[in-house]
């Protein structure tokens, strides 16, 4: 592993242990040439597949862009980190259970809104906004409603 600071290739893991959602790994390690220290993590990682965008362009997936949109809706909400990663980490699944080769974006932004539903509404309504392309006010009056009238 490469140090993140001064480039050198030799790292030493100092301490490893289970993430909090259980499907992954947190390494603490130190460069051997700087001495900084620093955190990886470690996923399995189960199957490459292709997201398939609206516009038809073909993507590698990215766990890493899964949560930074998971993570913007939930943004100064009170949701412990051990949470979100359990919430990717269960979208991640679902998406590897399909065992298909390429996945439509849409249904990647279908399987985090139902778990952001259940989560926080707040945060499925900021999400909503932008996988639904909320243009003016009345697109959150007009979804809002229809949320409310959902529970």
């Amino acid at each position: 592993m490469k140090c993140p600071y001064c480039g050198h290739a030799d790292t030493q893991v100092k301490d490893s242990r289970v993430g909090d959602d259980g499907t992954s790994i947190r390494r603490r390690r130190c460069c051997r040439k700087c001495q900084t220290r620093f955190n990886t993590i470690e996923y399995v990682q189960s199957r490459d597949f292709i997201v398939v965008k609206k516009s038809g362009d073909r993507v590698p997936f990215e766990r890493a862009k899964l949560t930074k949109s998971i993570l913007l809706a939930l943004r100064k909400r009170d949701i412990p980190q051990e949470k979100i990663d359990q919430l990717v980490s269960s979208i991640v699944r679902k998406l590897e259970m399909r065992g298909d080769h390429e996945v439509q974006s849409a249904e990647i932004g279908k399987l985090v809104m139902d778990s952001l539903f259940a989560m926080d509404k707040v945060a499925y309504v900021r999400y909503a906004s932008v996988y639904k392309n909320f243009t003016k006010p009345d697109d959150f009056k007009a979804f809002i409603t229809k949320l409310l009238g959902r529970k």
